[in-house]
Formats: structure tokens, C-alpha cells, sequence
């Protein structure tokens, strides 16, 4: 008998092991919460970890984890972690990935967690990229707006208008200086367009292009209107008509456009808000750079964003305490720490008005003086969007941009194509 029970008491404490051991829950009598953050940045992970070591030194109870992750492959990373029933208790992402995880109830809708003082204090049009159905199923804490980044000596000596956020350039006096700026083999801007659809979609808000109308059967069609022409036949433009727009970065990401903006080759690079840390890290001494606002259209200076986002797995035991933690990480001062280590804006209205986001050192002023003015990306809720963007839209918009086709072709592949795709999630 006696080799039994010791066989016994082995499997026990095995299967014990197995159970304390892996996934979220409890260690002696201690919730444990994983938190799965997506900062990169040195200064932003040094944030984030400080405010964790911060939580954990006034919350014996409740431990956080923090486990880090990679915005390369967040989203089939956290889809397998989801069925597999091992997802982070706080999941960081962006809002334009959350769309299908909400829709499939792998997360929790925040509605009744999170305290009042979080609710009021970021602006409803950032909870609305963030909210699916009738639920929100993430807290919008960052945002990155799109704005020109330009050799301040460069203009100058051209004698350019320069833009501010309450006088910004239009659409054809952007196009017009560019054109002033290029020759003898320099050009006014590079457009850094490998990933051409958000920055073209969100941009377009400016000029009240939209692209996706949802109708009164709440089901959501592409339409390629005359507002939503404005900035992408401005980007054809500049590149195939009036050759101020380097063409060899159409297919390049922003970092790739650097050395070229340092040597002088390009007069400015329209880039997210957070490239300007880069800038300041690989910018050759002396150089004199400024960020000036994205040109405006008759929506003035709308932009299209997509903010990062803090969401609680619909399988996380502990909820409430994710939520807590949720709502310390953003407390205002906090929010500006996480603003500053990721080069970005917070949404929240308090942490906005922080005098370290309203200096002119590194354009923090010009990008601050756009909160106000951003909305929710175009895509933010379409049901198909990232099949529409990688087999219809993004395909589409390189040809346009090189010069392969024309306007009436964009619009026949972004119309009749995108919206056989987007009728198959819409049954």
C-alpha cells in the first residue's frame, strides 16, 4: 500500500505545480496580474517597468507581472494565447487591432470597471476607437498624429510660408511649395509610403474623406469620393507629375527616409509624431530641423488615429484588480511619463495640459496644439478592414502612387474589390 500513496502525493503535488505555476491567478493568497506591454523604446520601457515597481511597492496583494511584447507580431501572438487560455490578465495593443478580438469576446467589455474619474477624463471621440457594439473593450492612452517633419534651414532660404497649427498649409500650397523646393536632383518632401493605406485613410480626414459609409442596416460600404481623392492625388502628384516627391521611398518605412533628410536630398518627410525621437538621436550636429502641422482641407486639420490602447482579457479572473492597475498606470501624471518615454501624446485632457507637452523644444507645441483635432481612424471599426488593406487597398494604392495606373483604376479596385471582401464579414 505504501507505494501507492507516495505515488499518490506525487501526482498531487505535480498536478499542483502544474496548476499553480502557469497562466494568471494566485500565489499564496497574492493575485498575480500579467501585464503585456508593447514598449520599445528605451525610455518607454523604463517607464513602463518603473510604474510597475511602483504598484508593487504599495500593493502587496496584487503583484504585476510585466511581460514584454512585440508590435511585429501582436496579433497572431495574443490570437493564439486567446484560445489557448493563456492571455495576459493587461493586454497593450492599438485600436485598430482590437476590432476582431472584441468581436470574438476575447476581451472584457470595460464599461462597468473602470472608475468615473478615467471615464471623464479622455475625450469621447478617443473612447469611440475603442468601442465595438455597444461595448469598450480598451482605454485609448496614446496617440500619434502625422505631422512634417522639415530642414528648418531648407525653408528658410526658400523663403517658404512656414505653417502653424492656426494658419496650416492646404493641400495645393503644400503641393505648390514642394514643387518650389525640388531640382538638381533634390526633392521637396519623401513620402516614406510602405505601408501607404493608414497614412493615406487618416490623412484624408482632413479634406472630409471618409471611404467607409456605414448604413442605416448598420452594414459598411468603401466609397472613393471626391474628398477622399484630395490627399492621395496630391501624393501622385507630386510624385509622377511634378517629380518633388523622391520616388525610390514610396516602398520605404519613415526610419528608411532619415539619412537621405540629414543629407540633404529631401526638404521634408511627413512621419508619425514619435519618429522625432529618432530625429534627435541620429541628427548630425547642427542640423536644424522643425515639425510643422499635416496640410489641412476643409475639415481643417482632422486626422485620422489610431491610439494605443490598455484592454483586460475576457478570461482574466481578476478583473477588477486589472482595472485598478489600469487606472494607476493612467493616472495623469502617469500618462505623461508613458507620453514622454513613447514620444506621443496622451489622450487624456489632464495629462494634456502638462507644460512638458507644450514646448517648442522638438515641435512638442505643434503636436500638442493637434490633439484636438484628431478622430478615429476611418477603419477603426470595419469588420474586414485588415483583409480589404493587405489583398485590395494596400496593392492598389503602390500602383497608383508609382504610376502604374490611374484614378479611375484605384477606384475600381478599392470600390468593386473592396467591397466583395468586406460583404463576406458582413452576412
Amino acid at each position: 500500500m505504501r507505494p501507492k500513496w507516495i505515488i499518490v502525493l506525487v501526482v498531487g503535488l505535480l498536478l499542483a505545480g502544474c496548476t499553480g505555476g502557469g497562466g494568471n491567478g494566485s500565489a499564496g493568497g497574492r493575485i498575480i496580474l500579467r501585464f503585456q506591454s508593447l514598449a520599445w523604446q528605451e525610455e518607454s520601457v523604463t517607464a513602463n517597468k518603473e510604474l510597475v515597481k511602483e504598484w508593487n511597492a504599495t500593493h502587496p496583494d496584487v503583484e504585476v507581472e510585466y511581460v514584454q511584447g512585440s508590435w511585429d507580431s501582436v496579433h497572431d501572438q495574443l490570437l493564439t494565447s486567446f484560445e489557448g487560455g493563456e492571455a495576459p490578465d493587461i493586454i497593450h495593443d492599438a485600436s485598430d487591432d482590437l476590432a476582431d478580438f472584441a468581436y470574438g469576446g476575447y476581451l472584457a467589455d470595460l464599461r462597468d470597471l473602470l472608475p468615473a474619474r478615467l471615464k471623464s477624463d479622455i475625450p469621447q471621440r478617443s473612447w469611440e476607437t475603442a468601442t465595438f457594439g455597444d461595448g469598450i473593450y480598451g482605454v485609448p492612452f496614446l496617440q500619434e498624429p502625422r505631422v512634417i517633419v522639415a530642414n528648418a534651414t531648407w525653408l528658410r532660404k526658400a523663403g517658404v510660408r512656414i505653417p502653424t497649427p492656426e494658419h496650416p498649409w492646404s493641400w495645393p500650397e503644400f503641393r505648390a511649395i514642394t514643387r518650389r523646393l525640388s531640382g538638381d536632383g533634390k526633392y521637396g518632401v519623401a513620402w516614406p509610403l510602405k505601408e501607404p493605406v493608414s497614412a493615406t485613410l487618416n490623412l484624408s480626414l482632413s479634406a472630409g474623406g471618409e471611404l467607409f459609409h456605414r448604413g442605416a442596416d448598420g452594414k459598411v460600404a468603401v466609397r472613393f469620393d471626391a474628398a477622399d481623392q484630395v490627399a492621395p492625388r496630391t501624393i501622385h502628384d507630386q510624385a509622377d507629375v511634378d517629380h518633388s516627391a523622391s520616388p525610390t521611398t514610396l516602398g520605404s518605412g519613415g526610419s528608411d527616409t532619415l539619412p537621405g533628410f540629414f543629407g540633404g536630398k529631401y526638404a521634408m518627410v511627413p512621419l508619425g509624431f514619435s519618429y522625432r525621437q529618432q530625429i534627435v538621436q541620429q541628427a548630425p550636429k547642427g542640423f536644424d530641423w522643425q515639425v510643422l502641422p499635416a496640410p489641412a482641407g476643409a475639415d481643417g486639420l482632422a486626422q485620422g488615429v489610431s491610439p494605443q490602447t490598455l484592454s483586460i482579457a475576457a478570461d482574466s479572473p481578476h478583473k477588477k484588480e486589472a482595472a485598478a492597475f489600469i487606472d494607476f498606470l493612467l493616472r495623469p501624471e502617469n500618462m505623461v511619463r508613458l507620453a514622454l518615454g513613447d514620444w506621443m501624446l496622451p489622450t487624456g485632457t489632464e495629462a494634456l495640459k502638462d507644460p512638458a507637452l507644450h514646448t517648442a523644444k522638438d515641435g512638442w507645441a505643434t503636436g500638442a496644439a493637434l490633439a484636438s483635432h484628431l478622430r478615429p481612424a476611418p477603419a477603426q471599426s470595419v469588420r474586414g478592414y485588415p483583409e480589404w488593406k493587405d489583398k485590395v487597398a494596400t496593392p492598389a494604392f503602390q500602383e497608383y502612387y508609382s504610376g502604374a495606373i490611374g484614378l479611375a483604376e484605384l477606384r475600381k479596385r478599392l470600390v468593386r474589390d473592396g467591397n466583395l471582401v468586406l460583404a463576406r464579414y458582413q452576412r
